[in-house]
This record gives structure tokens, C-alpha cells and sequence, in this order.
């Protein structure tokens, strides 16, 4: 019974992991400050930064974007973006140039800190 009820809350986090950070057809986001995670529903850091991603998307609503995509879902990302590890996240400006790259988990703060910064230009 507990593994089984494990299973289905492990099934239901990914479900709502995959809502809540689908990417748009366009990345990045035109006219707007974006912050992409690269990485994977499965991968332990990845799963890290799910609430930091949620928490942060929220803060800069309106305001940036906060976008996930899951390179094993979508294969063809980890090439076209250059990924070598995951979670990868890459900052762009406002006119869709790519500005920095972290690759790991990253905090709450260093992520507000590069968007803030971004926003301020």
C-alpha cells in the first residue's frame, strides 16, 4: 500500500512539475527578460530547483520569464542549446541575447540577482 501511494504522489509531483513549467513555441520569450532550466523531471538537482523555479516564476510574473524544458522529453534541446550537464539554466536580455550560463542547482537568490540585474538594463 505505501509504495503503491509513493508511486502515485511521485506520478502526481511530475504531472504538476511538467504543468507548471511547459516552454513556449519561442525561447527566448521575445521582448523579455527569460530564464531557461534546462534539465530532466527525473534528475535529483533538477527536482531541486522545481519549487525554486515555482517560487521565482511567481516573484517575476509580468515582469520575466521562467521557463523548464525537459531534455530527455526533447532530445534535440541538449544539442541545439550546447548542454552538457544538467540542470543547465541560461539567462537572456531583454533582446534575446543569451547573457550568462550556470550549470548545477542555483539558488533562489543568485537566480533573482541575474534577473534583477537584467531587468535593470
Amino acid at each position: 500500500m505505501f509504495k503503491r501511494s509513493l508511486l502515485f504522489s511521485t506520478f502526481v509531483l511530475m504531472l504538476s512539475f511538467s504543468a507548471a513549467y511547459a516552454a513556449p513555441e519561442q525561447i527566448p520569450v521575445p521582448n523579455t527578460v527569460t530564464m531557461l532550466d534546462l534539465g530532466a523531471k527525473s534528475c535529483v538537482p533538477c527536482k531541486m530547483m522545481a519549487p525554486v523555479l515555482e517560487k521565482v516564476g511567481k516573484y517575476y510574473e509580468g515582469k520575466a520569464s521562467i521557463l523548464f524544458v525537459d531534455v530527455w522529453e526533447n532530445p534535440n534541446m541538449k544539442s541545439e542549446y550546447g548542454i552538457q550537464a544538467i540542470p543547465t539554466q541560461i539567462f537572456y536580455d531583454k533582446k534575446g541575447n543569451e547573457r550568462e550560463r550556470h550549470t548545477g542547482f542555483l539558488d533562489e537568490a543568485s537566480i533573482k540577482t541575474k534577473i534583477d540585474a537584467l531587468l535593470a538594463e
